[in-house]
């Protein structure tokens, strides 16, 4: 068989096309700079899927600290990837899958087990699984409109902000039975939906601002209100937690009403 012949039956394997070993190691380098900011990403997704085990077995609020601690991860994979300078389009594509084990599968089986189990047939499993198709159309159609890492704000809800609204809600009434059973699994219903809803929504939401004092300069009232925020969730814990999380969604709805109101005026 001549050369031809060989090269033509040669199996090549990806994602190497040619067996130089030069070649191999200048396209993919054992340790990239994506690489510290993907562990923290890998870190959300387990915590999440915790979650999802925690929940399974009825612990509830374990679940719900798993995640907080997913929001926490995904909070530092961002950070690290901008000092490391260690952006890549793979990065952002297992921010995306991370996020949605965490902040769609994870809260959506928590109101399920938490509440909506005991609704007749399938209608818990139909309305707890809004949070994770609401949380899958928002990140995909996040990622085909960014435009950089640096956002100042969303259209839609983001789902960290979701997750951790049914997190402080389903925190609270662990410890506070405020409303009877069946009045919860309506409330919860109610709640999930909505933010279902709100995610798919072009309602437009901040980002949260970095606490620098740039910030405090340029955002004195929105970086109070946070630092009250912040002192309110220390002081009175899951009750907070949870109506600051609905405070920031409410005033998200209540700016996008006002400035749809001011252009329709205009015109």
């Amino acid at each position: 068989m001549d050369e031809t012949g060989k090269k033509r039956h040669q199996k090549l394997y990806p994602p190497f096309l040619k067996n130089s070993p030069k070649e191999r190691g200048s396209r993919f380098p054992v340790v990239s700079r994506s690489f510290v900011p993907s562990v923290f990403t890998v870190m959300n997704m387990l915590s999440g899927y915790i979650s999802i085990i925690m929940s399974g077995e009825g612990s509830f609020v374990a679940a719900c600290w798993f995640i907080i601690l997913a929001s926490f991860f995904d909070t530092i994979d961002g950070f690290v990837a901008r000092v490391t300078n260690g952006t890549s389009d793979f990065g952002v594509e297992l921010d995306s899958l991370s996020d949605l084990v965490s902040f769609g599968a994870a809260p959506a089986y928590l109101v399920y087990k938490f509440g909506l189990e005991g609704l007749p047939g399938i209608t818990g499993i139909c309305v707890s699984s809004l949070l994770m198709i609401g949380s899958g159309l928002r990140l995909a159609r996040f990622n085909i409109s960014m435009i950089g890492y640096e956002k100042e704000s969303f259209s839609g809800l983001p789902t960290p902000a979701q997750a951790l609204t049914i997190t402080g809600f389903v925190l609270w009434m662990s410890v506070s039975q405020v409303f009877p059973v069946k009045l919860m699994q309506i409330v919860l219903g109610v709640l999930s939906t909505s933010l279902a809803l709100l995610m798919v929504s072009k309602v437009n939401y901040d980002a949260l601002p970095k606490p620098t004092m740039d910030s405090f300069r340029q955002q004195p009232i929105q970086m109070s209100l946070y630092v009250v925020a912040m002192f309110c969730v220390l002081l009175f814990h899951s009750k907070a937690f949870f109506l600051a999380m609905l405070l920031y969604i409410l005033v998200g709805i209540v700016r996008s009403i006002t400035l749809l109101l001011r252009r329709q005026w205009q015109t």
